[in-house]
Order: structure tokens, then C-alpha cells, then sequence
């Protein structure tokens, strides 16, 4: 690989808008220096699943066409993504990580990807991901597994897992993704870089299947959280489709990091309230607590009552699971893995009253929660119960000696969060003795997707744990 090249993708996406700008780089040579490192390093990782690189330097070379004329750029001008193998990029295959949409050239665009275009991304192909995104270990039929970028045998995590090995590795410096149960977080973490869940509609999902559910959102994903902030101002914003969605913070994230963090209350809490945690975990985020109080801020150990988060999560996704896929059961069940089966038909098993039953339970939590923020403004835990797996086991079996009844049961420290619909980021908090990262999860109160993100800022400014590349990149 070229030094220019190796440099280039060494750079933050925000240092890389100013090169651009600045006219110290075309956009072609920014896009040709990933598409470079691409070549040389996803055969390692198999992070990148599509790859469009004569179409990326097209739009290269109209993007520098732009730029000398001086017309109206974008915030991500010249910056080169890939986007989540979920998402519909019209006349780009889009497989959901699933045999039967092996071939599927969408007509359309999900507005995600619409919004990075139109700030000026160059998108450069599509990143992998388990089969319609089920379960936080990537791999599926077509493409097979992505590996951890920091250790080829591990897992990257998922359901984001292209998009953060992808993005750790320097392939791109920015990309997308998805969030259900922890699918933006949980890559993030065991790929050291920062994965964000903003609040339900903050980024507004279309096309969707189900409009009004909360639990599923659509954010950004980059080695650092000024470049995280960078993507969601671009990406974020209502949609009159997307009829959750909500409008902007009152000023731009990117512009509204910085922040004082003196008095302010931090509940902390090593296993949110009695979850298995394995001990490499929380060994190197217990490290990390000195750091808020260094920040100014008051940090007691304490969670919220979650009582009933697993019931109202497994409840409504299975019946999600049901709407989305299970015209594609009928299909194609010959075709699909065993736990979107699994996952589908406990959607069609659920009766009225469990439904109902779920939905008083989540109001009850939501209060219970919002009780307990209104002492505490942040809530810091484990992204993950575990490290990094064994990138052929298809998901966590047990953890400490607990025993988990299913592919779901590892996530919890993720999923109970995302049905209390607050906001949460994963960001860089170290690495275990072998070199394995770990992620920090910060959740917000209400809507304050603002407040995660500058503490989040905050942390990383004293740590810097991001500038620890993967070998495979250097």
C-alpha cells in the first residue's frame, strides 16, 4: 500500500472534510486510498460484502468537479462510506445477509443512506451482517463471517459487525447501521470504535415494515465521537414517512461537544442489577470510573429497576420478527437460519393479551426509569457481558457457568436498555490483558442524544483508547 494511501485512511473523517476543502486531497484520492486499503485488507476481515469501486471514483471525480466549481458542498463531501447490507442502495445488491434476497437489486434507497449521499459520501459498497440482522455475531449463508479486526479468530460483534471492522481497519471512516438489541453497540465495542443508538425517530427509518416501533433505529458508526457527530448531524432531522421521528437538538451536534461535566450525578453499575458478567469485562472498565471523577463528575454505584425489560423486549421483537419476515417463512423457510425461524414463529405463537400484557409492563418501566433519571443524568454499564467469542460460534451458550436458554439471552445488557428508548453510545474503554477491546455503554435521560455524546467526548479526550489501531491497519 502506498504511504500516501496508508496515510490518508489513518485520518479522521473530520480531517479528511478539511484536507478536501482545503484542496490539500481530491476526493479521488481519498477514495482511491480506501478502495486501496479495501483490496489489501478485507480479504482478512470480510467486512465489505459488495464492492462498487468504479462507480466510487466516478462519483469521485464528479464530487472534485463540484468542489473546483465551487458549488454548494455537503458535510460529508468526498468522504467515502459503505452502508449496512439492511439497507436498500438502489441498483447495489442488497441481500439482508439472506439466501433468498442473494440476488435482490433494490429500486429504491432507505433514507439513511439518501441522507449521507446527499451531504456528499461517496458510497463505496455495502458491509456485512448477520441474515436480516438477527443476533450480535456477524456472518450468514452468502458471505460467511467477519472477523474481529484486533484478533482474526474472534468475532466482530453484530449486527453492525462489517460496519465496525470496516471502519477499525481504515477502510472507510465513516458508516451506518442498525439497532435493536445492541446491534450498533455491540460491534462497537469489540471493535474499539464508537457506535451510537439515538432516540427512537431521531433518525427517522424509511422504508420500514412497522413505522411506529420504537425499539428498532437506524445510526452512525466512527473511530471517534467527533466524527460519530459528524454523521449524525448529516443523518439526522424528521421525515414527514417516519411518523416517530423527531426534530434536531437545538444546535448541531458537531459543533456542541465540549462540555463541563463538574457535579453532575453518574449512576454506575457492573452488571445492571444481577446480569452475568465475565470478569475480563468489567477488570477493564472499573479502570475507567476514576476517569469521570477526574472529569468532575459525582459517580455512585447504583442501576434502575428493570424489572420485566426481558419479557417486553423478547415480546415485541418476536411479533416484529413476524411482521417483517414472516411472508418470507412462507417462501422460503428451507432457506432460513434456525433462529429467524425460531424468532418468527414465537411472533405468530403470542396472543392479545401477551401483547398487552408487554405494553403495560414497558409504560410501567418507562416511569420507573424516568424516576430514577431524574437523580442520575447518566447511566454507565458493560456494552457487552462478554469479549470477543470465537468467530465460528454462532452465539454465547453461558456466561460464568450460567447456562442461556437462547440466542438472545447474551445481549441483555444492550436489549434492556433499548426498551427503556433512551439514547446510548459505545465508546472505546480499553482492552483485556490479551489485547481484546471493551466498550463503555452511556445512556441518557429523554432525547438527550446531545448529553450522551459530549460525556462520551469527554471520556475519550482523557483516554484516547480509539488511537490503538489493529495491526491489520497500520
Amino acid at each position: 500500500m502506498s504511504d500516501q494511501a496508508s496515510d490518508l485512511c489513518g485520518h479522521t473523517a473530520l480531517q479528511l472534510v478539511n484536507l478536501i476543502k482545503q484542496r490539500k486531497v481530491s476526493v479521488r484520492e481519498v477514495v482511491s486510498a480506501h478502495l486501496e486499503r479495501i483490496e489489501q485488507v478485507n480479504p482478512l476481515v470480510n467486512a465489505i460484502v459488495t464492492l462498487h469501486p468504479d462507480k466510487a471514483l466516478a462519483a469521485a471525480d464528479t464530487a472534485d468537479t463540484a468542489l473546483a466549481r465551487n458549488d454548494a458542498i455537503g458535510a460529508l463531501h468526498g468522504l467515502p462510506v459503505a452502508h449496512k447490507d439492511l439497507f436498500l442502495t438502489t441498483g447495489i445488491r442488497t441481500t439482508f445477509g439472506s439466501l433468498a434476497f442473494r440476488d435482490n437489486i433494490p429500486d429504491e434507497t432507505t433514507l439513511i443512506v439518501v441522507r449521507q449521499q446527499q451531504a456528499g459520501a461517496i458510497t463505496v459498497g455495502k458491509t456485512n451482517t448477520p441474515e436480516f440482522g438477527a443476533g450480535s455475531q456477524t456472518f450468514n449463508e452468502i458471505f460467511g463471517s467477519t472477523c474481529n479486526p484486533y484478533a482474526l479468530d474472534r468475532t466482530s460483534g453484530g449486527s453492525s459487525g462489517g460496519a465496525a471492522a470496516a471502519l477499525a481497519t481504515g477502510m472507510v471512516p465513516l458508516a451506518d447501521g442498525s439497532d435493536l438489541g445492541g446491534s450498533l453497540r455491540n460491534p462497537a465495542s469489540f471493535c474499539n470504535v464508537v457506535g451510537f443508538r439515538p432516540s427512537p425517530g431521531r433518525v427517522p427509518r424509511w422504508p420500514s415494515p412497522a413505522p411506529w416501533f420504537p425499539f428498532n433505529v437506524h445510526g452512525p458508526m466512527a473511530r471517534t465521537v467527533a466524527d460519530l457527530a459528524l454523521l449524525f448531524d448529516a443523518i439526522a432531522g424528521p421525515d414527514p414517512r417516519a411518523p416517530l421521528s423527531v426534530g434536531l437538538p437545538s444546535q448541531p451536534v458537531s459543533a456542541a461537544l465540549e462540555r463541563d461535566f463538574t457535579g453532575v450525578r453518574i449512576a454506575w453499575t457492573t452488571n445492571l442489577g444481577g446480569l452475568p458478567v465475565e470478569t475480563a469485562v468489567n477488570a477493564v472498565l472499573n479502570l475507567q470510573r476514576t476517569t469521570f471523577e477526574s472529569l468532575g463528575c459525582i459517580v455512585e454505584d447504583t442501576s434502575p429497576d428493570l424489572a420485566d425489560a426481558d419479557d417486553i423486549f423478547t415480546t415485541w421483537r418476536a411479533w416484529y420478527f413476524d411482521l417483517a419476515f414472516g411472508t418470507i417463512l412462507d417462501r422460503h423457510r428451507d432457506l432460513l437460519k434456525d433462529t429467524v425461524v425460531w424468532n418468527i414463529e414465537a411472533g405468530r405463537s403470542l396472543s392479545g393479551q401477551q401483547i398487552a400484557r408487554a405494553e403495560q409492563k414497558r409504560a410501567a418501566l418507562y416511569h420507573r426509569v424516568r424516576q430514577f433519571q431524574t437523580q442520575y443524568e447518566f447511566l454507565l454499564l458493560p456494552v457487552a457481558q462478554v469479549v470477543p467469542f470465537d468467530v465460528s460460534q454462532p452465539y454465547v451458550t453461558q456466561i460464568n457457568g450460567e447456562t442461556l436458554p437462547t440466542y438472545l439471552d447474551w445481549m441483555k445488557s444492550c436489549y434492556q436498555i433499548s426498551v427503556t428508548g433512551l439514547p446510548a453510545i459505545s465508546v472505546p474503554a480499553g482492552f483485556t490483558s490479551d489485547g481484546l477491546p471493551v466498550g463503555l455503554q452511556i445512556v441518557g435521560r429523554p432525547y438527550d442524544d446531545l448529553g450522551v455524546m459530549q460525556l462520551a467526548h469527554a471520556f475519550e479526550q482523557v483516554t484516547n483508547f480509539w488511537k490503538r489501531r489493529p495491526s491489520l491497519a497500520s
